[in-house]
């Protein structure tokens, strides 16, 4: 039997049993109910030798979320932003553009492509009128910036018109960011879909896990997925920027592997700040994957093989 009065064994004791009740209990090995070591050497040494173990499970509980920042490797390539001046809800003149220029190149974003809204009846921008608000601030900044241009186009009974009158602006190649109305999805979105693709293009769905109506229906998420859409998770989603809802989306959706790609999204200087709050998610290494694929829109990045 252990000599208790031994000072330096009463503490090992006390020690084995601390550690042993907290995380016993919070593995769900045991019931709450206190848990004591029992009093002589072998169990003490059993309990001891686990302690290593408990410690780095106990700084897992702990362990520091990084800010949003901090997940933007260096030379990132943003696909998704209102940073053009008078298009939309975005920049509203070239002052507050070249600040969110240059507040994107200050977080590691070396790449950037602006995607002004292009929706029947709210702004109606066309590919010349881009064109030209792009122009504008090439005139104001370096005009080696690497800031290119295209749009974020709503899926609506008036796109398909739109995509047969003129050539879609798109990020690279053929793909062409879209979005969906806040409010409920196209009737024909399928049908839309499919057009789409069977004129050449690749549509790219901006921010899928913002939907409500899709909170409830992640199948249809899935569905959209098998239809040929790829998946652009907005960045400040995985601070709860949008809510909770949002987030727990933007979780459900790294989960299953569905995002291909992030954006920022960006509209306005309180947004950047957004850069500055902890990330949120569990599952940073898929967010991890889909920031560095971004890497893909880079101008210096080969285009798909056909």
């Amino acid at each position: 039997m252990l000599d208790t009065a031994n000072p330096i064994k009463k503490m090992m004791m006390a020690m084995a049993n601390k550690f042993t009740d907290i995380f016993s209990i919070r593995l769900g090995q045991v019931s709450p109910q206190r848990y004591k070591i029992k009093n002589d050497s072998r169990s003490i040494w059993i309990a001891m030798t686990k302690l290593p173990a408990y410690i780095c499970i106990m700084f897992s509980f702990f362990k520091t979320k990084p800010t949003l920042s901090e997940i933007i490797p260096e030379g990132s390539v943003d696909i998704h932003s209102h940073i053009l001046p008078g298009l939309d809800d975005g920049s509203k003149n070239v002052d507050q553009s070249i600040a969110l220029i240059q507040g994107m190149k200050n977080l590691g974003f070396t790449e950037l492509i602006a995607t002004p809204h292009t929706m029947t009846g709210v702004w109606e921008n066309s590919s010349e009128g881009i064109e030209k608000s792009w122009k504008t601030i090439q005139e104001h900044e370096i005009r080696n910036e690497p800031l290119r241009f295209a749009s974020e186009y709503l899926l609506d009974n008036s796109f398909l018109e739109r995509m047969q009158k003129a050539p879609l602006l798109c990020l690279k190649d053929r793909m062409v960011l879209v979005e969906l109305s806040y409010f409920q999805a196209p009737i024909n979105l399928f049908e839309i879909l499919f057009e789409l693709q069977l004129k050449g293009y690749l549509p790219v769905l901006a921010h899928p896990e913002r939907y409500s109506y899709y909170f409830s229906d992640f199948k249809m998420l899935e569905k959209l997925k098998n239809a040929g859409c790829l998946f652009q998770l907005n960045l400040m989603s995985v601070v709860g920027h949008y809510g909770s809802e949002s987030l727990k989306m933007s979780e459900s959706l790294l989960n299953a592997k569905l995002i291909d790609y992030v954006g920022s999204d960006i509209h306005h200087q309180g947004h950047l700040e957004c850069f500055d709050r902890k990330v949120q998610v569990k599952n940073l290494k898929a967010l991890e994957k889909a920031t560095a694929a971004n890497a893909f829109f880079s101008q210096e990045a080969p285009l798909p093989s056909p």
